[in-house]
């Protein structure tokens, strides 16, 4: 009866997840810094569509995969900042590959700076994690110069959100070394300036 009894119970197994943040972060760095040779003429602008292809093939779903597993372990708020991101980047890769070489949208503008503030929103909640918050809000002021140049067709601010493009991929590669040395190690290696232990962040648990 005790064996019968025992074959009938259900075995729970707990398998440790790894932050999906590096994923997201790579994949923002490869995306602005795409749109940032544009911007700053290192790409002819008839290459825009080829630039958008490969965020829309690359960043888009990574992100959005990012922000899926956030949710799933429970951190809202890399869920929230990526599946922002993955939008906005299929916006601007959709409204690149749509519009002529070189042109400006008013729309493209104001989505750009729409996103913006649900960026800076999301930043704001992640409060334990003060790097990646760092990234998100970088992220959004990158999206609101670029949504200005949009707007004023401006050369200079198209060369600044350039600018701005390469420091925030510079800032999303660091993250996100930082936080896979921090995984694979268990302890930080990188300064990412996290408020919480290690082990507390949601899904991340210590290695079995």
């Amino acid at each position: 009866m005790e064996s019968a009894a025992q074959e009938e119970r259900t075995r729970i197994v707990l398998r440790p997840t790894a932050t999906p943040l590096p994923l997201g972060f790579l994949a923002l760095g490869f995306a602005t810094f795409l749109f940032a040779a544009l911007q700053l003429g290192w790409l002819q602008p008839s290459e825009g569509r080829l630039v958008a292809v490969a965020v829309l093939v690359l960043t888009v779903p990574l992100q959005l995969m990012t922000s899926v597993v956030g949710f799933l372990t429970r951190d809202p708020g890399t869920g929230t900042g990526m599946g922002v991101l993955a939008g906005t980047w299929a916006v601007a890769a959709a409204g690149t590959a749509l519009t002529p070489p070189g042109s400006h949208s008013d729309v493209l503008g104001l989505a750009l700076l729409a996103s913006a503030v649900a960026l800076l929103v999301a930043a704001a909640a992640d409060t334990g994690k003060l790097l990646a918050a760092a990234v998100v809000a970088l992220a959004a002021v990158r999206f609101a110069v670029t949504g200005i140049a949009e707007l004023t067709a401006s050369s200079g601010w198209e060369r600044a959100a350039g600018v701005v493009g390469l420091v925030l991929a510079a800032l999303a590669c660091y993250a996100a070394l930082g936080f896979l040395l921090e995984n694979a190690w268990g302890r930080t290696v990188l300064p990412v300036l996290r408020k919480e232990p290690v082990g507390d962040e949601p899904g991340v648990r210590p290695r079995l």
